[in-house]
């Protein structure tokens, strides 16, 4: 493969890794605007047409939202083809091996999807939507992977060192309390009276609900309280240890972005979850598991290819 093919392959992984965050933002902007239905219970078509007029704001969200779920789509068939295409060839610069990440990520898409059709089918019950988003994160992990493998997002950078087994195991955990905090902020936005069961921030001045709405939503706060500190102690150690610029780098922009979700859901509590907030509290939030998966990439990517060579 060429080092113009090499480029190509990158940046097919970059647009399907941008196109994997839009789309899960705009799956927030679905919820939170009440447009689940908007193409009523028709799944793939919107109103049983695949361009149906787009004459009312609930139909042009949902249907914009699964536009570009077929851009996605569209893109990681790309990718998978330019990454076989890159095997096959003869190269006189080697390219790494990412058709599995590659096929892992349309895999999981064609999965979403179809659990995209049953949440219509179930009129948006609850823990079909918390799973669809899970899968959706798992497709940005994987998009974040196949361009780590290719060099991006700062791995071109790293250095051939090895990252040191503390701030492997920091990272890992990150991105593990990362994926909980999302998962258990998906449940309280779903689960009826979770959202609004704690009034205040950061304690509760004022409780409004029992059980497993407020245990729900308590827990989802202690997390990602947990989860601030955490990388308060990941960055203090990245640079204790020495670790290279990329780890250091993405480790304190994992904790900025940590730090502004944490006030924006200070804000969007304190004024009692204005739809704008709300919607800036999922893009966030789903940066946040995009960048802390970056850098846990970051601190297992030399070791990947080493067990990859041997």
């Amino acid at each position: 493969m060429t080092v113009s093919g090499a480029v190509r392959l990158r940046a097919a992984a970059l647009v399907a890794l941008t196109l994997a965050y839009l789309q899960i933002v705009f799956g927030a902007i679905v919820r939170i605007t009440g447009s689940g239905m908007g193409c009523g219970d028709h799944w793939p078509k919107c109103l049983g047409r695949f361009f149906p007029p787009l004459d009312h704001p609930e139909l042009i969200i949902e249907w914009t939202h699964r536009l570009l779920a077929l851009l996605l789509t569209v893109a990681a068939l790309a990718l998978l083809a330019l990454a076989i295409s890159a095997r096959r060839g003869t190269a006189a610069e080697p390219v790494p091996d990412v058709r599995r990440p590659a096929a892992l990520g349309l895999a999981l898409i064609v999965v979403t999807a179809l659990l995209g059709w049953a949440t219509v089918a179930h009129f948006l019950a609850a823990p079909p939507v918390v799973v669809h988003l899970a899968l959706a994160m798992a497709v940005l992990a994987t998009f974040v992977w196949t361009a780590l493998r290719l060099g991006a997002l700062g791995a071109g950078e790293l250095g051939i060192g090895a990252v040191s087994r503390r701030t492997r195991g920091a990272a890992s955990a990150a991105a593990a309390m990362t994926f909980l905090v999302v998962v258990l902020g998906a449940l309280t936005a779903h689960i009826p009276g979770a959202a609004g069961s704690c009034s205040g921030f950061p304690h509760c001045r004022e409780v409004f609900a029992s059980g497993m709405p407020l245990w729900v939503h308590l827990i989802h706060r202690v997390l990602a309280f947990a989860l601030l500190f955490h990388m308060v102690g990941v960055v203090i150690g990245t640079r204790r240890r020495g670790e290279s610029q990329p780890v250091r780098r993405t480790a304190m922009l994992t904790l900025a972005v940590v730090i502004a979700q944490v006030l924006l859901a200070a804000a969007m509590v304190e004024m009692r979850f204005p739809p704008l907030l709300r919607s800036l509290h999922q893009a966030i939030g789903t940066l946040v598991w995009l960048v802390v998966f970056t850098l846990a990439g970051l601190t297992w990517l030399r070791q990947a290819e080493r067990r990859e060579h041997t």
